[in-house]
């Protein structure tokens, strides 16, 4: 079977240091998404996460992104930070229902993110993935968790999440577990450790060796997306086309 398709992006496009490092000079604010999503395979939407949004403005970017190009959407973080997970379906139903479905076929993952604090629970979180619905109206949905507690390096977790067929994040960053396990049919990481010093975030080498882990992700037909977050926040667009490039 060949490889899936492997999506290079960032998160979110608002930044005011890419603004004449990414951004040309003179660009006006509000044509930065139809500039960046021109250049890149995927952006992760951030601000989802803080507060809630109106179809309007998922339908708004959705037209300012190319055709082919996928948005993934952080959920809420009334749905994640919580002290018990699975009492959270009323603010999983509320984020879900904000009109993410206008994104159309620009919709991809659902990225759930927990608090480093958060331990595993393998009860609450088999309650919680019970909770993640299959389809958004009409339209699949795909659900990536990021967990950020040492206690999730548990084969019990793992098979969990298996059978929910959702992805774990394979977060790349010093002092979270790093769990690379294929429990969906996408891939989906965060690499965390862009140097400001490196023009491209990360060097020519390690590049090659992300270039080739996201290879090994996308085999078996795995579609793959790869994010450049923080780290040097500033460098990310620069990391995110160098890997392009290395594809």
């Amino acid at each position: 079977m060949s490889g899936g398709k492997i999506r290079v992006g960032i998160g979110g496009w608002t930044y005011e240091p890419w603004r004449g490092t990414f951004y040309p000079q003179g660009l006006a604010q509000a044509r930065e998404l139809e500039y960046a999503a021109a250049r890149l395979g995927a952006i992760e939407i951030n601000g989802t996460f803080y507060s809630s949004f109106k179809p309007a403005s998922f339908a708004k970017w959705a037209e300012a992104a190319p055709e082919g190009f996928v948005f993934t959407v952080k959920a809420s973080r009334f749905t994640t930070v919580r002290k018990k997970l699975a009492d959270g379906a009323e603010s999983i139903a509320k984020f879900l229902g904000q009109g993410l479905e206008a994104l159309e076929d620009k919709l991809g993952p659902i990225l759930w993110q927990f608090p480093h604090t958060k331990a595993f629970d393998a009860e609450d979180f088999a309650g919680f993935l019970k909770l993640l619905p299959s389809k958004i109206g009409s339209r699949p949905l795909r659900h990536a968790l990021e967990v950020r507690h040492a206690t999730f390096e548990d084969a019990a977790f793992v098979k969990l999440t298996k059978d929910a067929g959702a992805a774990i994040v394979y977060a790349d960053k010093p002092g979270y577990p790093t769990i690379d396990e294929a429990t969906a049919d996408f891939a989906y990481a965060r690499l965390q450790r862009a140097e400001e010093d490196v023009p491209t975030g990360y060097t020519p080498a390690a590049l090659d060796d992300w270039a080739a882990k996201a290879h090994d992700w996308a085999k078996g037909g795995r579609d793959t997306f790869v994010f450049m977050i923080n780290g040097a926040k500033v460098r990310a667009p620069a990391a995110a086309q160098a890997l392009m490039e290395k594809l």
